[in-house]
């Protein structure tokens, strides 16, 4: 891409209220941009204000000059997307003086609605795509997981392989095909697609990657039918392929299509393939949609202008015909389908070089035909394009190749500000190309890169991108010093970048001479270096830093063939052994240098010298390109491989002349010259002194003789193959060869005398073979080691097939080298140059042959230009031709016999017209040899054909790749003599690709058969089961094939697959990233630790170095209660992150317990990210599902009920939250919000998955503020403290919170905090001893009434303010000025810790002291005052009496209350009441005052008080109705009285009189009945209007209002006595406001309003009750539920479906077994049979383990009289816990003897009376039933039985009892008699 040209300096403006740009990616683009703009995900291209209209037709901008100068300064940087390196040229041209050229926004943008027609055309970039917006690409590349689009404006997407198709048609295909991508994909293939997501580049910062979709589900939503046109174009996916035809897929559901296959001749078709076509016919009845796949006509389809169209129809790709409405500034503008509008930039008109006058071309309303480019529904805009290619609906051609050179490249076109456009001289035709230069000039351009889908070539014209070293990978070559630009630097290395944008990497050991520390000193991000490249392999270049490397000026060394021998060079050391070291040169070449050559000392260590990654100065003494080794010691030793000539020829042996310094000879026995045993015979044979063998294995040295062998198979494993028995690891398989063979076993040598013996049952897998039938003495075997024993020295193998196969082709490559070989050797000359005819015989290749004598098996062929060479053409390889003698053939070479001069061939047209094109190209044999199989890979699994059936081998042909042809062997090492199995040509195996063609194999692929793996079946036995070749426990040697977040991925044996868990790399699972030192390629040792399952095949290994050891148990599950584990997160959802504690073992942490501060809660899902390491305590354990549940904090020590809960549910499932042992009093916990309680309700905060805990209203923060509740909100996290815990004795646990920060452990993070919190807090009084009188508090009002209110003090500690205290003032309307939560400041006025009553007064006046001695002195009181006050209690030993304006409490005793004798006091006196008394006694000290109310106390003085009276009255009037709230208030609750009643009533009457003298408190208003409290007060009240009508009338009206006052008051008794229910709803609002926590008064009140007739209002109470009753009274909860039942099934629409809503509400709110049986309840009283079926059959499977459930369902099956109660007994016994099947049993047989058949209930109660004989209580239960009855003779029997058992006297004595009882029932006296008698027989027994 061009360089991006720079700008003019502009005055910057004020963008406020301006449209900003959204991103999707969530970094910036530019470092300019303010860094706090918010990112949002689904990013639009512009958010458009209410003004600013929509994009239906396209175009026009509604942004100021100034922005959009500022967008386009962004996008001239991003102009074309694949720019790597013009990063400097723009920073470059950004500094120059330039206009911006009016051209791209980077963003779409549309004036529609105001018919303003744009200014600009639209163009896609990274600034304005977006998700949802369709788009049409072209394939660029067709990799294995993904594609890689090509898009408009030179952006490139990709495409994952799962959102390639719908997952309708993924799995067929994907279980089809192997790498089905490339099978229905294919480069320069043109596709709609559909912008998935956008997200940051990692590798490249600022760049985005673009994630779309392929699926026909997305592109064609909104397609319906309906909307299917005869003659429109769609496209579909294959679906399958019939007889006649293809069934097409278009990703709806609601039709398919069929492409007839004679309308799609001209296309291969696959399965999954898309396939483009021309609706030919509809059928709407079968809803099918018939095809044409006609290329020429699809291409010229336009679509038709449909009626009503929405932009949703439109599919990218479409041809429509358009019309220019105008040009604009950068493209036209084009109306199309009537309703659309869509803009073309000037990179897709329709010439491909328009020049500066271009407009010219388009005149207004010029018809053209167009296809839509692409399509953003957010803003409706909509782009076309008019390139002739992509009209004609193919991809343009690339002409181009990246870094070509043009000199003579002329500029057509110059865009001011962009860049230009050039016309590239390519052939065969010319390129259109884009940079930045002057017009009218001839420029030198290199290519950068290339647009497919506009065929356009980005160049670049920079001086250094013509002299840079590097422009690209293929110009990067091994030992080559380039300077470089550190771009960024990680834990293995540094990225570098060269000149011309490659990148390479800088691994961390060569980033320095010396390993260093902290490379980042040195290796700073924009430092630039010189570096030396050390090889270059797909694309990843390494390079080094090493000083010495960097400036040696010795040779390189990049191949094993360039290592001659005496040369020197550096290179450095990768690995140290006590034998030598390992050295490393460029690209991979290795070496080794052994011990001898070191320089070492005498028993020196060679790491004490050399260290790995120091450079080194070596010499070649010897290497073998076809062995790619280079030999560095000139030193005969044991296991080492020499070179040495024949020296002479025995019979048994070959003479070798050893080529060292000591001159020694060896010998090669007949059986070591080859692994193949005929191979070995026919070498002998030719062999000739002066031959040289280059490799050869010491096997033994014997004095100076040496015995050697030319084996392949151990030349190729010296290094593994062991020489002492130390060397040897268990379960590993080794090289060697057969030295002696036995009737009972057979023994195999590695080096020296190294033996081992494999006993006959292990020798091979069928037992019964004969072992001198299955091997021979010297031949090449592999052996698996089963055992090492030190102590004798034996070794115990096995050379068993299926554990010994071989996992690579060794065994047949050596057979084609050997016979290459012998060829040689036959030749007259020893340059073997009459072995060149076999050049004119290449595998694959075509020669001219003719047709010589027929034989049984097929035809000989001669050849005019060799005659001694015959070629062979089997029956199989004719196909269908027929041949006569002297016919000339052109026929393929599919194999060649160089030893015997024979050449296989083949008249197949797959391999004859296959040869034919490849050489029509002008390719070489080479280049033909290399195409055959370069799609394959080895390790590759394929599906092969045998052509050719050898003796020795296969030839295979595989179709899938072109019909490459490969070789494989029939027999293995240690199946050569067994008999093989029968191949037969056309026969279809399985077969591994283990080499490519190369010199090393003798230019063939060679294939390594399945089958050679598995048991191989003797002459003597068929029955050999195939087995594999590893078992748990067995160590393999395994290849990283792929790292992962959470296990490695490895190959090991013949194309198996196995996996490393996270948790089985090491054995304490502390590591952060536990694979952070594995790579791929990397060779570990693993253990098997489980088998591969079925899906994935996969084995499971481990790494443990206790498991390597041996010293690990697998499968081990010891967890305990508290212990601390560690695993790596594997899944993280909203709630929970899972992690992986072992391979078996999972664990659960919840959010609430990774931490307790809130910002770390919030991000949750962010701090716990996969493959993290996670440590927590176990609180649960799940055996069964081998599940953890973990916290974050210790457990501490376990709470008794928590404990004895965690031991009875440590089995079950882990979501049990009834466990909350592990949260103590003093804990902080992490919280969430769950609800916001009304009023001053506080908070219930979540702290489990279903545990809670409530913060008082107090404790919400700690200073007093007026809304505690603001800055909270329901789902918020917060921190809180744990303040109590209680346990109910309902079992239920109450959990207190706080959430004050001033506590201890709750300080937030911020200091500032810390210090205005604690200023500002007020002390909280949490005791009620914590007050004083006097003292200043602070509260929240509560409760308040027209009397007076309640106040929230703290969490325990409440207050009482009477009327009279609320203000100074007057108060119109308390309840308007005190709303509950309102934040009030007082002072204490009383306290009573004996009762817990609190007093308060907001008054603000000073006169503490005069109020004090006022309300409190007793030296104003005398002995005999007449004084009035109100009854403020009424007891059975007499009244409390509140004397007026006082704060005193005198007791009136029942003897004084009247002359004569009270019956009844509390009918007599009712609290609240205004009475007169008369002062007995007063006693200062114990502050007490007594009373006296008798008539003849009062009368002499009655004159006297009554105009005391008459002033307290008026003090009443006065003050409004604060004394009728202070004898409202002064009333004791009934339950309190209780509790004191039962200390005994002494103690009452010392408790009453003592706090006599007190100042009268009171509890909370909650707990005052207040339908008493109206009673009273209507008797306050009737007598307050007495004593007015006494002054205002005469005595008869007095006397009537008396009547009547006596006459309510009798009615309210009788109606209280009666417990008669409020009769309006007013009096239900005060009853209820008074029990708000009463379900009966609730209830009540919802029957009074159903009573009315009024559905909705009793509706209403309910939910009110629901709402208002304490969340810890559940069983009064569960009584509003139930009355919610009854209600909606009476009255509900539809009933059902009413009581099924409430049902489910009420499982939210109370225990779910109590709802499920209360709804039972309601349908058997309703008698909804059906329906109480139908839920127990439900309850049976949710509460299987509940014994009440099991007899309910037994209990409807009697009522019902149905059959089946058996099966139910079953069911339940099956289900229930074993104790309690007697329980259910017994209570089973009683329901039967009650409501079903007696017979089956004696049966169930005899079955239980088997097992457990002496338990009396269920014989009683029994004798019980019996007698019910009434069968005589039946309880008498059962009688008998009973005291017959042997039993302790005690229960003897109880069943005696009991019969003597039922038989004095029946009145007979003989019978009485009997009994007793038989009991003192049984007494006198027991005493004998």
């Amino acid at each position: 891409m061009a360089a991006a040209s720079s700008k003019k300096p502009q005055k910057k403006k004020s963008n406020e209220g301006k449209p900003k740009f959204n991103k999707s990616s969530k970094k910036q683009f530019k470092t300019k941009k303010n860094p706090n703009d918010a990112v949002k995900s689904d990013a639009v291209a512009l958010q458009l204000e209410d003004d600013v209209p929509d994009f239906p037709r396209g175009g026009g901008s509604s942004l100021s000059k100034q922005e959009r100068d500022e967008i386009r300064a962004e996008v001239d940087a991003e102009f074309e997307a694949e720019e790597r390196a013009s990063k400097k040229n723009r920073r470059n041209k950004l500094q120059k003086k330039s206009q911006v050229m009016p051209d791209d926004f980077g963003s779409l943008f549309g004036d529609g609605i105001t018919g303003k027609l744009p200014k600009y055309a639209n163009k896609i970039t990274l600034k304005n795509i977006s998700p949802g917006m369709k788009l049409w690409g072209v394939v660029a590349e067709v990799n294995e997981k993904d594609l890689v689009i090509s898009l408009p404006g030179g952006l490139r997407g990709l495409v994952r392989a799962a959102d390639a198709l719908d997952s309708v048609l993924a799995d067929e295909v994907e279980n089809n095909e192997g790498n089905f991508l490339a099978n229905i994909f294919y480069t320069g293939q043109l596709v709609s697609c559909i912008v998935l997501q956008l997200d940051d580049d990692k590798k490249e910062t600022g760049k985005r990657r673009i994630w779309l979709s392929l699926r026909l589900s997305l592109l064609h939503k909104g397609v319906s039918l309906d909307a299917v046109q005869e003659g429109m174009v769609l496209t579909g996916n294959v679906k399958s392929i019939e007889d006649h035809g293809y069934i097409l897929h278009f990703g709806l559901s609601s039709f398919t299509g069929f492409l007839p296959k004679d309308e799609s001749r001209d296309i291969e078709v696959r399965a999954g393939q898309l396939v483009q076509g021309v609706v030919r016919r509809i059928d709407k009845t079968r809803k099918v949609v018939y095809f044409s796949s006609d290329s020429d006509t699809v291409s010229k389809c336009v679509t038709k202008d449909l009626k009503g169209i929405s932009i949703d129809l439109l599919i990218p790709g479409m041809l429509v015909n358009a019309s220019v409405r105008s040009t604009l500034e950068n493209g036209i503008l084009l109306s199309f389908l009537t309703y659309f509008t869509g803009t073309v930039d000037m990179f897709h008109l329709q010439n491909k070089f328009p020049t500066k006058d271009w407009k010219d071309d388009y005149n207004q309303n010029r018809k053209v035909n167009a296809r839509i480019l692409f399509i953003d529904p957010s803003t409706r805009a909509v782009g076309l394009t008019l390139n002739p290619h992509l009209v004609h609906n193919k991809a343009p051609p690339s002409h181009v190749n990246i870094g070509e050179i043009y000199d003579q490249s002329k500029v057509i076109r110059v865009d001011r500000g962009l860049g230009l456009l050039l016309d590239i001289p390519s052939k065969p035709v010319s390129t259109p190309a884009y940079v930045n230069f002057k017009e009218g000039s001839q420029v030198r351009v290199r290519i950068l890169g290339f647009r497919q889908l506009e065929g356009l070539a980005t160049g670049i014209l920079k001086a250094s991108a013509f002299e840079g070293p590097v422009f690209t990978h293929a110009d990067v070559k091994p030992g080559m010093v380039v300077r470089a630009k550190v771009i960024a630097l990680d834990s293995f290395g540094a990225i570098v970048q060269f000149p011309g944008g490659v990148k390479a990497l800088c691994p961390t050991r060569h980033m320095s001479e010396f390993e260093i520390a902290k490379p980042g000193k040195k290796f700073k991000v924009g430092a630039e270096l010189v570096f030396r490249v050390l090889g270059c392999k797909s694309k990843r270049i390494t390079v080094t830093h090493k000083k010495t490397l960097v400036k040696s000026k010795l040779g390189i060394i990049s191949s094993y063939a360039d290592a001659t021998e005496g040369l020197i060079m550096h290179g450095w050391i990768t690995k140290i052994e006590k034998h030598g070291c390992f050295v490393r040169f460029y690209s991979g070449v290795q070496g080794f240098a052994p011990r001898f050559e070191l320089g070492l000392g005498p028993g020196d260590d060679p790491s004490s010298m050399y260290h790995v990654g120091q450079v080194v100065k070596c010499r070649v003494i010897g290497s073998s390109a076809a062995s790619r080794r280079i030999n560095l010691n000139d030193m005969v030793k044991l296991g080492s491989v020499v070179s040495g000539v024949v020296d002479g020829i025995t019979p048994s042996a070959v003479v070798i002349q050893v080529n060292s310094k000591a001159h020694l000879k060896g010998t090669i026995s007949n059986e070591h010259l080859a692994d193949h045993h005929e191979s070995a015979a026919l070498l002998k044979s030719v062999l000739k002194p002066g031959y040289k063998f280059d490799q050869l294995l010491v096997l033994d040295i014997e004095g100076n003789n040496i015995l050697l062998s030319a084996k392949y198979s151990l030349i190729n494993s010296a290094e593994q193959l062991p020489s002492d028995i130390s060397q040897i690891r268990p379960n590993s398989v080794v090289h060697g060869y057969v030295c002696n063979l036995i009737e009972t076993g057979c023994f195999v040598r590695f080096l020296g005398r190294l033996t081992g013996f494999s006993p006959r049952s292990k020798a091979t897998d069928d037992n019964r073979a004969d072992l001198s039938e299955a091997f021979y003495v010297g031949q090449s075997v592999r052996s698996n080691i089963l055992d090492v024993n030190s102590e004798t020295a034996r070794i115990t193998l096995s050379l068993k097939q299926s554990s010994c196969s071989s996992t690579d082709a060794s065994f047949i490559q050596e057979y084609f080298l050997l016979e290459e070989k012998i060829a040689k050797l036959q030749s007259s000359e020893s340059d073997g140059s009459e072995l060149k005819w076999v050049e004119a015989f290449t595998v694959g290749s075509v020669i001219e042959g003719k047709i010589g004598e027929a034989k049984d098996i097929g035809v000989v062929v001669s050849f005019d230009k060799y005659n001694d060479v015959l070629g062979f053409i089997t029956h199989h390889q004719l196909g269908e031709h027929t041949l006569e003698t002297g016919t000339i053939v052109q026929a393929a070479v599919l194999d060649v016999a160089k030893a015997e001069r024979l050449v296989d061939l083949s008249l197949k047209p797959e391999f004859v017209d296959k040869s034919r094109e490849e050489g029509s190209k002008g390719k070489t044999h080479k280049k033909r040899k290399r195409e055959a199989s370069n799609d394959l890979e080895v390790h590759q699994t394929v599906n092969a054909v045998v052509e050719i059936v050898k003796e020795n081998y296969l030839v295979l042909a595989i179709p899938e790749h072109n019909h490459s042809i490969g070789y494989a062997s029939i027999a293995d090492y240690n199946t050569q003599k067994f008999p093989q199995k029968h191949f037969v040509n056309g026969q279809r195996v399985i077969a591994t690709v283990m080499a490519l063609p190369s010199h090393a194999t003798s230019g063939r692929l060679l294939l390594l058969l399945n089958s050679i793996s598995e048991v191989t079946d003797t002459s003597s036995s068929k029955r050999a089961k195939k087995k594999s070749s590893y078992n748990v426990g067995s160590l393999v040697s395994a290849e990283v094939t792929e790292i992962m977040p959470l296990e490695l991925r490895l190959k090991f044996g013949i194309g198996f697959r196995g996996r490393v868990h996270i948790t089985e790399v090491n054995d304490d699972n502390v590591l952060e990233n536990p694979f952070a030192n594995f790579k791929i390629g990397q060779t570990i040792t693993a253990k098997i630790v489980g088998k591969a399952n079925q899906k994935g095949h996969l084995w499971d290994l481990s790494v443990k170095p206790t498991m390597l050891a041996g010293d690990s148990t697998m499968d081990e599950f010891h967890f305990s209660t508290g212990q601390l584990v560690t695993g790596y997160v594997y899944k993280v959802d909203a709630e929970w992150a899972w992690l992986t504690i072992s391979r078996n073992v999972k664990a659960q942490l919840y959010i609430l317990d990774s931490a307790c501060e809130p910002d770390e809660l919030q991000h949750f899902q962010e701090h716990f990210k996969i493959g993290k390491a996670v440590s927590g305590h176990v609180l649960n354990i799940n055996k069964d599902k081998k599940l953890l549940r973990l916290v974050r904090h210790p457990l501490g020590v376990l709470s008794t009920d928590g404990e004895s809960k965690k031991t009875g549910d440590s089995d079950n499932n882990i979501s049990d939250e009834s466990v909350t042992g592990h949260i103590h009093e003093g804990d902080i916990l992490g919280g969430r919000i769950s609800k916001i309680l009304p009023g001053v309700g506080g908070l219930v905060v979540q702290i489990g998955p279903h545990t809670y805990g409530r913060v008082h209203f107090a404790e919400l923060k700690d200073k007093w503020e007026s809304d505690p509740l603001s800055g909270y909100s329901e789902g918020q996290f917060v921190k809180c403290k744990v303040l109590e815990i209680s346990h109910s004795c309902k079992g239920t646990i109450h959990i207190d919170l706080s959430l004050r920060s001033s506590l201890d452990g709750m300080l937030p993070k911020n200091p500032s905090e810390i210090c205005s919190d604690l200023d500002s807090s007020t002390n909280r009084a949490e005791r009620i001893e914590d007050l004083y009188p006097n003292m200043a508090v602070q509260g929240y009002v509560k409760n308040i009434t027209p009397k007076g209110c309640f106040i929230l003090l703290s969490r325990k500690v409440d207050a009482k303010i009477l009327l009279s205290n609320l203000s100074d003032g007057y108060i119109d309307d308390p309840i308007k000025e005190f709303p509950i939560g309102k934040l009030v400041v007082g002072r204490v006025l009383a306290v009573e810790p004996l009762s817990k009553r609190v007093e308060v007064t907001l008054k603000q006046s000073n006169s503490k002291g005069a109020s004090k001695s006022e309300v409190n002195d007793f030296s104003s009181l005398h002995v005999g005052d007449i004084v009035s006050g109100r009854i403020r209690r009424v007891e059975s030993y007499g009244v409390f009496i509140a004397l007026d304006h006082t704060n005193m409490v005198g007791l009136c005793h029942v003897s004084e209350l009247s002359d004569d004798r009270v019956e009844n006091i509390q009918t007599k006196y009712g609290v609240g009441e205004k009475v007169t008394a008369k002062i007995l006694k007063l006693d200062e000290e114990r502050h007490r005052i007594s009373l006296g109310m008798k008539s003849s106390y009062l009368t002499e003085d009655i004159d006297n008080q009554l105009p005391s009276e008459e002033e307290s009255e008026d003090d009443t009037e006065e003050n409004g109705v604060m004394d009728e709230t202070r004898s409202l208030l002064l009333t004791d609750s009934t339950l309190g009285m209780d509790i004191e009643y039962e200390n005994g009533p002494s103690s009452v009457l010392a408790q009453a009189e003592s706090r006599a003298s007190i100042p009268p408190l009171e509890v909370t208003l909650d707990d005052i009945e207040h339908s008493d409290l109206d009673i009273l007060a209507s008797q306050n009240q009737a007598s307050n209007d007495a004593v007015d009508m006494d002054e205002k009338s005469t005595r008869r009206a007095k006397k009537k209002a008396k009547e009547d006052r006596e006459r309510e008051i009798r009615a309210a008794e009788e109606r209280q006595l009666e417990k008669d229910v409020p009769r309006t709803a007013d009096e239900f609002e005060k009853l209820v406001r008074s029990s708000p926590n009463s379900s009966f008064v609730w209830i009540k009140y919802m029957a009074f309003m159903l009573n009315s007739a009024d559905i909705e209002k009793a509706r209403a109470i309910a939910e009110r009750a629901l709402r208002t009753i304490n969340i810890r009274e559940e069983n009064e909860k569960l009584n509003i539920w139930v009355a919610y039942f009854n209600l909606e099934n009476q009255y509900g629409n539809p009933p059902e479906e009413a009581v099924q809503k409430v049902f489910q509400r009420a499982l939210q709110y109370c225990d779910p077994k109590k709802v499920h049986l209360a709804l039972l309840g309601m349908y058997e009283r309703t008698e909804q049979h059906k329906l109480a079926d139908e839920l127990l059959d439900k309850m049976t499977k949710k509460f299987k383990h509940s014994c009440k459930i099991w007899l309910r369902r037994v209990q409807m099956l009697l009522m019902q009289q149905q059959d089946g109660i058996q099966s139910v007994v079953n069911r339940a016994l099956i289900c229930l816990p074993r104790h309690k099947h007697i329980k259910f049993i017994s209570q089973t047989a009683i329901l039967e003897f009650k409501s079903g058949v007696p017979d089956r209930a004696r049966s169930m109660f005899e079955g239980i009376l088997r097992e457990y004989p002496k338990r009396t209580d269920l014989w009683s239960i029994y004798l019980d039933q019996e007698i019910r009855l009434g069968d005589e003779d039946v309880i008498r029997a059962l009688f008998e039985r009973a005291i017959s058992l042997s039993l302790p006297p005690k229960k003897m004595k109880f069943l005696f009892k009991k019969y003597l009882d039922y038989e004095k029932s029946l009145g007979d006296e003989e019978r009485i008699e009997s009994v007793k008698q038989k009991a003192m027989n049984y007494v006198e027994s027991t005493l004998t």
